[in-house]
């Protein structure tokens, strides 16, 4: 359960992000101004993050608020699951992912995620799961982000040259298959749960599971 003070700081922000986007009389926009200072002291102050980087962090936030969408390819082979090292989290292990770019498919936009992180191309063929990350075991953040999960399947023998064969490269490396009692304990928990995990290789055994949501 994520903390009250997140709630309360994520709501004020989205009021003064969706205030300042119609554009509004000089006064009310100083006022939606301080309101996103105030949601960036709270986000500070709450998580011990640098004061000046969560203001340049909302400052770059623009249009009406809504959710992001971080899709990830959950990728079969042989009963076993892809995961990567995560550089950018220490080097845990995670499902190949990232944010949705614009003027792309869910779908696309995952299998682009899965070769860029791991070398793995890939097609997407199953709906697994949309999940509002708050309702998860997925450690705080700043913003509100719904969870987009495919199922995919590889379309070569191989990754593609100079990827997932423990090269390394800007974000992650070492794209390994796991099978279910392998999984890594140090898990990228920001990113991907256990108990996803474990409930994506429980769909795997009975596809006639619906998709999960929210």
């Amino acid at each position: 359960m994520e903390p009250r003070w997140l709630d309360f700081a994520r709501r004020i922000q989205a009021i003064a992000q969706t205030g300042l986007h119609y554009d509004p009389p000089a006064f009310d926009r100083e006022r939606y101004e301080k309101l996103r200072d105030i949601a960036a002291e709270m986000f500070a102050a709450g998580s011990g993050a640098d004061l000046e980087h969560v203001q340049d962090l909302l400052e770059q936030q623009g249009g009406h608020a809504t959710p992001k969408v971080d899709v990830r390819g959950v990728v079969f082979r042989d009963e076993r699951v892809l995961l990567v090292r995560e550089f950018l989290d220490g080097g845990r292990w995670t499902l190949p992912g990232g944010w949705a770019e614009i003027n792309e498919s869910p779908g696309d936009a995952t299998a682009r995620e899965v070769l860029e992180e791991s070398g793995w191309r890939v097609r997407t063929t199953r709906l697994l799961a949309l999940y509002d990350r708050r309702r998860h075991a997925h450690p705080a953040n700043v913003f509100h982000i719904y969870k987009v999960f495919f199922q995919c399947e590889t379309l070569d023998a191989a990754p593609v040259t100079g990827r997932g064969s423990g090269a390394s490269w800007e974000e992650t490396g070492d794209a390994t298959f796991f099978a279910e009692d392998e999984l890594p304990k140090d898990l990228s928990t920001r990113r991907v749960t256990r108990e996803q995990l474990l409930r994506f290789f429980e769909m795997l055994r009975n596809p006639q599971l619906p998709a999960d949501f929210d």
